[in-house]
């Protein structure tokens, strides 16, 4: 069972990334605050959705929100400051993005740097638990795919219209066929050195 709120307070916004195991692109994340009466059962974790009912769910969020904000970290910043870091500024900035201040701030997984000093609780799972952070989850998620099924138009040898930048056989073949662009993160290990069987 989903546990809608937390506790008191009025105003608790879900965050959510999405990107982060990425080997192009950037991290996306968003935060979300509904009122604290709101109910919608189809509301999930982003993992558990199909494409096609994330970008439903997408619309209705937006709509039903108190408030919503998606925020970017692009890879020339992940490679400067790390992807762990890079999630926690693109959180920041999603929560910038608010109308709303929120009372508390509810993040998913086991890491957090804090924010205006606003109290937050981290939650690993929490996408499956908190409906505030699934529909965080479901904005990042779809924001981040428009964003690389859009550079996959210039790029297309990549596949990133089915790997959205994950590191599929498909994707690093490009990677030692074409090399990198500008949109791959040059920090991450992107052609894995060859295995070669031992035998003694």
């Amino acid at each position: 069972m989903k546990i809608f709120f937390s506790r008191e307070h009025r105003f608790e916004a879900g965050c959510d990334e999405a990107g982060r195991g990425s080997l192009s692109g950037p991290v996306v994340a968003a935060a979300v605050i509904f009122d604290k009466k709101y109910r919608n059962k189809r509301i999930n974790d982003s993992k558990q959705l199909t494409a096609e009912k994330r970008l439903e769910l997408r619309r209705v969020i937006q709509r039903d929100a108190l408030a919503w904000g998606v925020a970017f970290v692009h890879q020339h910043t992940i490679d400067k400051i790390n992807i762990l870091n890079a999630s926690f500024l693109a959180m920041h900035k999603a929560l910038d993005n608010l109308r709303l201040t929120p009372e508390l701030i509810l993040v998913d997984g086991n890491r957090f740097n804090p924010y205006k000093n606003i109290p937050f609780e981290t939650i690993i799972g929490g996408d499956a638990k908190y409906i505030s952070i699934a529909a965080a989850s479901i904005l990042a998620k779809t924001y981040r795919d428009e964003f690389m099924m859009k550079i996959h138009q210039k790029f297309p040898y990549y596949d990133w219209i089915n790997n959205k930048g994950y590191p599929t056989l498909a994707h690093r073949e490009a990677i030692r066929k074409y090399g990198i662009c500008r949109y791959h993160r040059k920090s991450y290990n992107l052609i894995p050195p060859v295995q070669t069987k031992m035998n003694f």
